[in-house]
């Protein structure tokens, strides 16, 4: 059984879409403020987070970033009035996994936390090869990265699943409409901004010179290539 976290300062909402998913077969797990999510979050490894925003104490924002940040990479998916795109990238760039605007349908809600879990590997089928490539190190499923000296790499979660997806393809061109299908996997894309921006953080950890890659190339025109 599932475990989902709902983060939702109203609390009927709240309520409401706790019975929905319990009807559907999940365990419920509420919290009302953005410091008793983080809270719970941490303490009760639900399998995928739905996330409000606009939430006293501590926003969505600073949830999901603080998240990430703790290399906590639980699904999030966040759920919020506000509309604008830079709200929107905003929170996939924090590390959000989806986007759902308010007012939405419980049955859109559920469908997106299904497409969200049934793209989300259990643990026990997430390879346990540490990539060596240059002079850094990665292990894959636990989410760590280190430099020759054994320093870790601080990487976000959308930066390990843009660079395990680069290593799996290996030597073929990926244009950044698929990284944001594959990578994403959003029915309403982010820019191709957004992937841009992710690269130029990458290569900042991984490349001994960001200014002339050796391992993230661009493909003028169309995207990018990996290469040991």
């Amino acid at each position: 059984m599932d475990r989902i976290l709902i983060v939702e300062d109203e609390v009927a909402l709240a309520e409401g879409l706790k019975d929905n998913f319990e009807i559907e077969g999940y365990e419920v797990i509420l919290a009302h403020d953005g410091e008793e999510g983080l809270a719970k979050a941490l303490s009760e490894k639900p399998n995928l987070i739905i996330l409000d925003i606009m939430m006293p104490k501590k926003s969505g924002f600073d949830v999901c970033k603080d998240l990430r940040n703790s290399g906590n990479q639980t699904p999030i998916i966040m759920l919020t009035a506000r509309t604008e795109e830079v709200d929107r990238v905003l929170g996939l760039e924090l590390g959000a996994d989806d986007y759902v605007p308010k007012p939405f349908s419980t049955r859109e809600l559920l469908a997106r936390v299904k497409a969200v879990l049934r793209r989300t590997p259990e643990k026990k089928e997430t390879s346990t090869d540490v990539y060596d490539f240059g002079n850094i190190k990665v292990d894959f499923e636990h989410y760590v990265a280190y430099d020759a000296e054994e320093n870790p790499v601080e990487m976000t979660y959308k930066e390990f699943e843009i660079l395990k997806f680069f290593i799996t393809n290996k030597g073929r061109t990926i244009s950044r409409d698929e990284l944001l299908d594959k990578v994403w996997g959003y029915e309403i894309y982010p820019t191709s901004r957004t992937v841009d921006n992710h690269i130029v953080k990458l290569r900042k950890k991984i490349e001994d010179d960001q200014n002339s890659p050796k391992h993230i190339l661009t493909v003028y025109g169309i995207g990018y290539k990996y290469i040991d």
